[in-house]
C-alpha cells in the first residue's frame, strides 16, 4: 500500500518499478537516510485548445490541489498540434525533480485526461514514459480521478478511456465538418461578411470602364453587413 510504504519507508531497488520483474542478482538498495525529506511534490499542467477559452477554472483546480503557481505550466494550444512547449518544459522539470529528489514521490498532476491529449496512442505513450522516470500520473477530474495506476486493471481503464477521447475527438469533428458543409450548401459560409459585394463590384468596373479612378468611386460605396457597415470600404479593398 502506498500510505504503509511511505510510513515505512522501505527502500526499492533501483532497477525495479511497475512492470520490471526482478532478476536474480539485483544489488540490494542503498540505505535511505532517515533525515532526507520524504513528501510528495506535484507539477501541474493546464491547457485548453484555442485562444478563446479561459485556464482559470485549470488553474484554480491545481493551486487549491496545493501546487504552486511556479510548478504549474499552462499554454493555449491545440491537441493535434505536436510540439507543445510548456507541456515539454513541465515534463522536463518533472525529470529533474525526480533526478534531484530520488527518494520524493514526484506526480506530473493535470485537471483532466484530455488536457493531455485525446489520442489514444499519445496517452498511453504519455502514461508509460511518466512510468518509465518514475513519475505518477494523476488527473483530479474525468473518468479517472486520482492516482493512475500502471499495473493491472488500472492500465486497462486508462487505455479504454484514451480510446473513449479519441472517439469523442473524432465525433465532433466530424460533426463540425458536416455542420460546415451543411451551411455552404445553404449559401451561408464561415467568417467576416465580405466587403465588398456583387453588385458594389459591378458598379466599380463599369465606373472605371469609363474612365473613373478607384480613389473617384471609393466614396460613393458603403460596406452594407458586419462592424463596418455603412463605412466606405478602402481603397485597398
Amino acid at each position: 500500500m502506498p500510505r504503509l510504504k511511505k510510513t515505512l519507508r522501505v527502500p526499492t531497488p533501483a532497477d525495479r518499478g511497475p512492470g520490471r520483474p526482478w532478476r536474480p542478482g539485483t544489488p540490494p538498495p542503498a540505505p535511505i537516510d532517515p533525515d532526507l525529506p520524504s513528501a510528495d511534490i506535484r507539477i501541474g499542467y493546464a491547457r485548453c485548445s484555442t485562444l478563446g477559452q479561459e485556464l482559470d477554472s485549470q488553474l484554480d483546480a491545481l493551486s487549491k490541489h496545493g501546487i504552486p503557481r511556479d510548478k504549474i505550466f499552462s499554454e493555449k494550444i491545440g491537441t493535434r498540434v505536436r510540439v507543445r512547449p510548456r507541456f515539454e518544459e513541465a515534463l522536463r522539470t518533472a525529470r529533474e525533480v525526480k533526478t534531484h529528489a530520488p527518494h520524493c514521490r514526484v506526480i506530473f498532476t493535470v485537471y483532466e485526461m484530455k488536457r493531455l491529449g485525446r489520442h489514444a496512442a499519445e496517452l498511453t505513450a504519455l502514461a508509460d514514459h511518466l512510468t518509465a522516470h518514475g513519475l505518477v500520473l494523476e488527473m483530479l477530474a474525468g473518468p479517472l480521478p486520482g492516482i493512475y495506476d500502471p499495473t493491472g486493471p488500472g492500465k486497462l481503464l486508462f487505455a479504454f478511456f484514451a480510446a473513449m477521447a479519441e472517439t469523442e475527438r473524432e465525433n465532433i469533428r466530424e460533426s463540425t465538418l458536416e455542420g460546415l458543409a451543411t451551411a455552404a450548401r445553404k449559401g451561408k459560409h464561415g467568417g467576416r461578411p465580405p466587403v465588398i459585394t456583387d453588385d458594389m463590384l459591378h458598379t466599380v468596373l463599369r465606373r472605371r470602364a469609363l474612365g473613373e479612378s478607384v480613389e473617384q468611386i471609393q466614396p460613393d460605396l458603403f460596406i452594407p453587413t458586419g462592424k463596418r457597415k455603412g463605412q466606405n470600404p478602402s481603397v485597398a479593398s
